[in-house]
């Protein structure tokens, strides 16, 4: 029974990613639109330069803002990722940092360790 609901609410997410695609590509674009504002804009010379990545920003924010309901198709991928995981009994971790040791010694040897090979 528990295979057939994750069968059934992972079907349902799919239809709504499916949906969502126009406008999860239009927020993909309106991110790329963002990403070079903000990258040409530290590395513009000109005043006209600099005028010219903030407004290509400010587009890229309001066409952002605009593709809003791409969050759901969002959440829907999401889910379904987590349904895979759960499908294939694996576990579900969204934690990809690594905590280290917060002594410094420990952390002076390793580096000690490291110079000295």
């Amino acid at each position: 029974m528990k295979k057939f609901f994750i069968l059934i609410v992972g079907v349902i997410a799919a239809i709504v990613a499916l949906c969502m695609t126009g406008p999860l590509v239009g927020l993909a674009f309106s991110a790329l639109l963002i990403y070079l504002g903000m990258h040409y804009y530290v590395k513009a010379k000109s005043i006209f330069s600099k005028i010219l990545w903030v407004v290509i920003g400010l587009i890229g924010v309001f066409s952002a803002m605009s593709n809003v309901p791409a969050l759901v198709g969002l959440a829907a991928l999401i889910l379904l990722y987590v349904l895979y995981k759960k499908w294939n009994n694996e576990e579900v971790s969204f934690n990809t940092l690594k905590v280290k040791e917060s002594d410094p010694f420990t952390n002076f040897e390793n580096e000690w360790a490291k110079l000295t090979k």
